[in-house]
C-alpha cells in the first residue's frame, strides 16, 4: 500500500524538512472567530509528527476540532510527505477506524498505537505544495478526481493551503461533479490559523 519509496537525502532536503516543521503544531482560528463569531467557528488543526519508521520518512496524522469539544474531531487523517524535487507532495490516507485514535494529535500514547494496516489511501487527493519565499503554497492534485459525497450530492474537493512558519490558511470546498456549484465549504473566505504550538522539535528528532 506504501507507494513510492523515499530517497533518504530527499527525504532531508531544506525545504522538505522546513515544510514539515512549519506543518507541526497546534493551529487555531481564533482570531478569525472572535472577529467573526456569525461567520466563523472556532477550530483546530493539529499535525502531530508520527515516528520516522511509520513511513521510513516524514509522516503527519491530523485532526480538525471545535475548540469546544477538543477531544471529538471531525476530521481526521494520515499524511505522507514525498520529496519531488522542485514540489513536495503529500500522500493523503483515511483510517479505517478513526474514532479509535481521536485525541491522538494531543496524546502520544493513542498516537503510537496508529499502525500502516490502519490507513486506507485517499486516491487522487494528494496535497502539491511549491515553496514561494517564506511561504509554502499548496493545492490538490489536478483532475478533480478527489472524490467526496456529501448532502446526497457527488462532489470533488478544491483545496488551497498557504503555510508559514507560524500561520495556516486554508479554503476547502465541494464541487458538485455534474454542476460545478459549490456544495460545501466556506462561504466567507479562506479560513486563518495561527500557530498555538509547535510540534517541530518532533520533526527533528526523526531525522
Amino acid at each position: 500500500m506504501m507507494a513510492t519509496s523515499i530517497n533518504p537525502a530527499n527525504a532531508q532536503s531544506n525545504d522538505l524538512v522546513t515544510l514539515a516543521r512549519w506543518m507541526a503544531g497546534d493551529f487555531s482560528n481564533a482570531k478569525q472567530c472572535f472577529a467573526n463569531p456569525k461567520d466563523y467557528a472556532h477550530i483546530h488543526v493539529l499535525f502531530r509528527p508520527l515516528p520516522f519508521e511509520f513511513f521510513n520518512g516524514i509522516g503527519f496524522y491530523s485532526e480538525q476540532v471545535y475548540d469546544y469539544d477538543l477531544w471529538n474531531p471531525y476530521r481526521q487523517g494520515v499524511h505522507r510527505l514525498v520529496d519531488l524535487g522542485d514540489r513536495i507532495y503529500i500522500e493523503n490516507y483515511a483510517l479505517k477506524d478513526a474514532f479509535r485514535y481521536a485525541g491522538a494529535a494531543r496524546e502520544l500514547s493513542i498516537l503510537r498505537t496508529i499502525a500502516p494496516d490502519s490507513l486506507e489511501r485517499r486516491q487522487h487527493c494528494s496535497m502539491i505544495f511549491r515553496r514561494e519565499g517564506i511561504l509554502f503554497r499548496g493545492e490538490v492534485e489536478p483532475g478533480n478526481s478527489c472524490l467526496i459525497e456529501k448532502q446526497g450530492r457527488q462532489t470533488y474537493l478544491v483545496s488551497e493551503v498557504e503555510i508559514s512558519e507560524s500561520t495556516w490558511v486554508s479554503l476547502d470546498r465541494g464541487i458538485d461533479i455534474n454542476t460545478h456549484e459549490q456544495v460545501w465549504g466556506s462561504e466567507f473566505g479562506s479560513l486563518r490559523f495561527e500557530k498555538r504550538e509547535s510540534f517541530a522539535n518532533e520533526v527533528a528528532d526523526i531525522l
